[in-house]
């Protein structure tokens, strides 16, 4: 694969139809300095069955996988990244690429001892090996560097040949994932509810969301059958909606766009109920050459106030600017979608987005939505439809979750706060319904 193939394909990755949930803004950074990383996605590409070596005494054959593994370094001010090998498999063909600009990093494979010795990885093991990135700039406080890894793995345990069946049976502990199967094989196999895409060469891809904090085990199997060449490609994906949908539903390309690669992150923030308010921080990935800004449009029944923006990979700040849509017309801005002349849009204007490159932008918002977030009585009410794959709603201070809708993992923070994260593999919004209560003192419970 050639340098400007690789990059185009990161650049595609990187803009798939694609939380920082993991790490969110008002946790402390660590006083170590250990190695961070958050937004992990990863592409393993089967390749065909020829590639196996000779059977083992059991009748399988070992064949060869493609990885591209998208990672953020987040901690501030490192300048490398350690991505371990795996165990048991035998790595060849790496690359590494900066996500903003697509150049090559600079990269050496060391050992375990080796990578211990740095304090981002001083709990290494030893018996281990890594990828060692130099990364292209330091990681910026309260920023990232984001980096492609390609590798071609040769794992006997993971894939292998049953006869004419392929089988893809791996443990993932990375959350989002997608597996392609080689040219004229079909599933029909899988035992992890995904999305079924096609490729544009008319390849079988299978697409999911890990919500739970134990690794995945995935089993795929593929038989021969799928078509091959030009006959193989798919329809051009089309604007039709559901004609079951009792709403204006979502259009076949938006159903039929990868849920688990979409790079749109959300969190909210709930403050004290009685103000209706709300702040959040919303990361998104720009890569389409030639875009040099970014439009937030207010949705109806909330007021926005605060806007601020930079740009992740590099801390610059961005200008913003919110206008109303007769002053968004009259500046003659497309907005992309209609606006009422009073909708409030949040404007953000960065450099244009160079062919092959990125930037990564995070968003910061203060939102007042009475009809959203309220006080009932004593209970604390967050009812909101959210759109994005991964959505993340920290309660204010002194709040006790009670009940949620729509099911979510739930952690508390460190200033003991309740995180309820929503990750969404269904391509339409999820209506989170929240409820809490305010905590009682020791002393409290004690009457």
């Amino acid at each position: 694969m050639t340098k400007q193939t690789v990059i185009a394909h990161s650049a595609l990755l990187l803009c798939g139809a694609a939380l920082h949930a993991q790490q969110p803004a008002a946790v402390p950074v660590p006083t170590a300095a250990a190695q961070t990383e958050t937004d992990e996605y990863t592409r393993y590409e089967l390749l065909a069955p020829e590639t196996a070596s000779p059977a083992t005494p059991s009748g399988t054959q070992t064949a060869r996988f493609k990885i591209f593994y998208e990672v953020t370094a987040a901690t501030p001010g490192a300048k490398v990244y350690f991505n371990a090998i795996r165990k048991g498999s035998t790595a060849s063909d790496e690359a590494v690429y900066d996500a903003m600009n697509g150049e090559p990093l600079h990269f050496e494979v060391v050992t375990g001892a080796e990578a211990a010795k740095d304090p981002l990885t001083a709990g290494a093991d030893p018996a281990g090996n890594y990828i060692k990135v130099q990364l292209a700039r330091s990681v910026p406080p309260e920023g990232q560097g984001r980096i492609l890894i390609v590798k071609t793995y040769k794992d006997a345990k993971s894939y292998y040949r049953e006869g004419e069946t392929i089988v893809f049976n791996r443990g993932l502990s990375i959350r989002r994932n997608s597996v392609v199967l080689p040219g004229g094989y079909e599933l029909v196999a899988c035992n992890i509810p995904s999305q079924v895409l096609p490729e544009a060469d008319g390849r079988i891809a299978i697409s999911f969301m890990n919500a739970g904090a134990e690794e995945a085990h995935l089993i795929l199997r593929g038989k021969p059958g799928a078509q091959t060449g030009p006959s193989a490609a798919p329809h051009a994906a089309t604007q039709k909606r559901s004609w079951e949908a009792p709403f204006a539903g979502d259009t076949e390309r938006e159903r039929l766009s990868e849920r688990a690669h979409q790079d749109r992150d959300i969190v909210y923030f709930l403050q004290q109920p009685e103000t209706h308010a709300f702040s959040l921080y919303h990361d998104y990935t720009e890569s389409r050459p030639g875009m040099d800004k970014y439009l937030n449009v207010v949705r109806e029944g909330s007021t926005v106030s605060d806007p601020s923006a930079y740009i992740l990979d590099t801390g610059e700040k961005l200008a913003t600017r919110l206008l109303t849509g007769a002053e968004l017309a009259a500046a003659k801005i497309e907005s992309g979608e209609p606006v009422k002349p009073e909708t409030q849009i949040v404007v953000i204007s960065f450099p244009p987005v160079k062919k092959g490159q990125s930037i990564r932008l995070r968003i910061s918002e203060t939102y007042t939505a009475p009809a959203s977030y309220r006080l009932e009585g004593d209970e604390l009410v967050f009812d909101r439809s959210l759109g994005r794959p991964r959505n993340a709603v920290v309660l204010p201070a002194g709040w006790y979750l009670t009940a949620s809708a729509i099911p979510a993992t739930v952690t508390q923070l460190s200033d003991g706060r309740i995180r309820l994260d929503f990750w969404n593999g269904r391509p339409d919004s999820v209506d989170v319904l929240l409820k809490a209560r305010r905590r009682v003192t020791p002393a409290e419970q004690g009457h």
